[in-house]
């Protein structure tokens, strides 16, 4: 059965984006929209995840993050708009495991929830990435992309393979043409511009089923994938 993540946020937006991209990537949800509903189903549903807004009505983060450490070891990603490194150290002493600023990247907790998980558990790796309209099959190393309702398989090499999925994990950071020289193109004696070559072929065929846009060019540092296009 799949991990079971409680949300607790009282902003029904953020919740609500947060829901649709963690079941998107196949994980089980439950919300609460203040502190004292959040630690019932923490105790009636005993999930594998808490993302814990600190500004929570009834009862506030802190003391959700302080009953809970009290319960036992459930992971936690404190979400927060407060920034200061003072508030980051609070968290960490009172026993979160991962903090988050707002305004943040969904897919960018959903990483962060994954890394949690295969660490605190010794959850799998998931066997499907996706990003925007594309999907990279893990498994059976297929990339396909959603058009127009119907899917696209893409024929990419090897390489293209490796250099679309290191930047797909996670989207939104940029990887440097070295970067990807070590981990898509190992073993080979090759120039850092050949990463330039072969991204611009894999570039060519992502066009081809409209997403182009999803990897785009950082001058003079490398590459990065977008969330979506």
């Amino acid at each position: 059965m799949s991990a079971l993540v409680l949300i607790a946020e009282d902003e029904p937006k953020i919740a609500q984006v947060l829901d649709l991209y963690l079941v998107r990537e196949g994980f089980r949800t439950v919300a609460a929209h203040d502190g004292q509903t959040a630690l019932d189903l923490h105790q009636a549903l005993k999930p594998d995840l808490i993302l814990l807004d600190v500004g929570l009505p009834k009862k506030s983060g802190w003391e959700v993050l302080g009953e809970v450490r009290r319960r036992g070891p459930t992971p936690v990603i404190i979400i927060t708009a407060l920034d200061q490194d003072i508030d980051k150290v609070q968290a960490l002493r009172t026993g979160a495991d991962d903090y988050v600023v707002k305004p943040f990247n969904p897919v960018e907790v959903v990483a962060r929830a994954h890394a949690l998980l295969r660490r605190s558990h010794g959850a799998p790796t998931p066997n499907v990435l996706r990003v925007g309209p594309l999907e990279i099959d893990l498994e059976g190393h297929r990339v396909r992309a959603l058009v127009e309702g119907a899917w696209r398989t893409l024929d990419l090499t090897l390489t293209e393979y490796r250099l679309l999925t290191h930047l797909a994990r996670p989207p939104g950071r940029v990887a440097s043409r070295s970067t990807l020289v070590d981990a898509c193109l190992m073993g080979q004696d090759v120039l850092e511009k050949t990463v330039d070559s072969h991204m611009s072929k894999l570039r060519n065929k992502l066009r081809d089923v409209g997403c182009e846009a999803l990897i785009t060019g950082v001058r003079s540092v490398g590459y990065r994938m977008e969330s979506q296009v």
